[in-house]
């Protein structure tokens, strides 16, 4: 089966649906909304799949590449395009963001995501906040897939060692934190770092690992320099997906602030990893954060309850133990991908009319 995977980039994510594509036996084509590339460091596509080019216009793409099905999102752009193409049949994504975020705050966004929905032959998303939202916007019910896009679980796991980066930084005996959200006002980093600034300035032994990029970039900085902390927060940059799972064995505790999520990957990566959570308080990680069960939840946007959690956390490293293995038993049960992806052939089956 040949299918037209319409996204706004290429990141990451993009890689492992192309890779599932081509997993399940179907040639994939790539065509990307956005001419810049990623800010990511992601892989060359997957055997099996092709990129071609955005030529402005979606139907002459579909006359050249005559796919069997297009596969599109975020719904707010590349899905309304496909809608509005009037291909047949179409699998409309969700990116969570695009339902959670853009469509509640942006009229027009919020009528382009109708407009997809509601001429979807099946419809896909990672969480059930994504599923209401989509819902309420017309998604057909019957057609609607519900899964987390999980990790892969021998990748991410507790065992292998950080690297030496811990020693490298000189941090052995030092509480990490970890935060790897984009520097964009949606992951709300400044709360991270004004909150991580002044936890830090009552406990000594507090460290951050803060890779990324992004437009806070400057504004972050000064934080750091204003609570002269910056000698205790690594700043490296983008990652690799090779260096990702060291990071997580280097780390104490994963920390976001996000404002708006559905099921993230970093935070279900950090599960795998072992890694306890103190995550926002918002129904995508309500999904997989339980307080006392695989971490802590805090109120959006309150940088003074996150810094006491923060140092709650570090004073109980015997409770940090059991709830690292509590976050691991989360992701061997629900965060799987090789188990996951198969619920993106039902709805590729959906789509074209194969399963009632």
């Amino acid at each position: 089966m040949k299918i037209l995977y319409f996204s706004r980039s290429y990141s990451p994510h993009d890689f492992r649906f192309l890779s599932a594509i081509a997993d399940g036996g179907h040639q994939a084509f790539l065509v990307r909304l956005q001419k810049e590339p990623s800010n990511e460091t992601i892989p060359s596509l997957p055997k099996g799949s092709e990129e071609v080019p955005w030529p402005g216009k979606l139907k002459p793409l579909i006359e050249w590449v005559n796919p069997d099905l297009i596969h599109a999102g975020p719904l707010t752009s590349c899905g309304y395009l496909a809608a509005k193409s009037g291909f047949q049949p179409a699998l409309q994504m969700s990116w969570g963001s695009d339902l959670l975020w853009e469509a509640r705050r942006n009229p027009l966004a919020g009528w382009r995501a109708k407009y997809a929905l509601r001429r979807a032959s099946a419809v896909i998303g990672d969480c059930e906040a994504v599923r209401s939202a989509a819902l309420a916007l017309g998604a057909p019910s019957a057609r609607t897939v519900m899964f987390p896009w999980g990790v892969d679980l021998d990748r991410f796991n507790p065992k292998g060692g950080d690297g030496g980066l811990r020693a490298r930084l000189g941090w052995q005996d030092k509480f990490v934190l970890l935060h790897l959200r984009a520097w964009e006002p949606l992951y709300d980093p400044l709360a991270v770092a004004k909150a991580f600034s002044r936890a830090a300035q009552r406990e000594l032994s507090l460290c951050l690992l803060m890779p990324g990029a992004g437009k806070l970039a400057s504004r972050i900085y000064t934080v750091f320099e204003q609570h002269k902390v910056l000698d205790r927060v690594h700043m490296p940059g983008q990652l690799t997906p090779a260096e990702l799972p060291e990071i997580y064995r280097a780390s104490d505790l994963y920390i976001s602030a996000s404002q708006s999520d559905g099921s993230s990957v970093s935070l279900m990566e950090a599960l795998a990893s072992g890694l306890p959570a103190l995550v926002s308080d918002i129904p995508g990680n309500r999904e997989w954060v339980q307080p006392g069960k695989q971490g802590w939840l805090v109120r959006v946007k309150d940088q003074h309850a996150l810094a006491d959690l923060i140092l709650r956390a570090a004073a109980q490293p015997g409770q940090l133990k059991l709830l690292g293995q509590q976050a691991r038993l989360t992701a061997e049960g629900r965060a799987d991908w090789a188990q996951n992806k198969q619920s993106l052939y039902k709805a590729y089956d959906m789509a074209l009319g194969m399963v009632a």
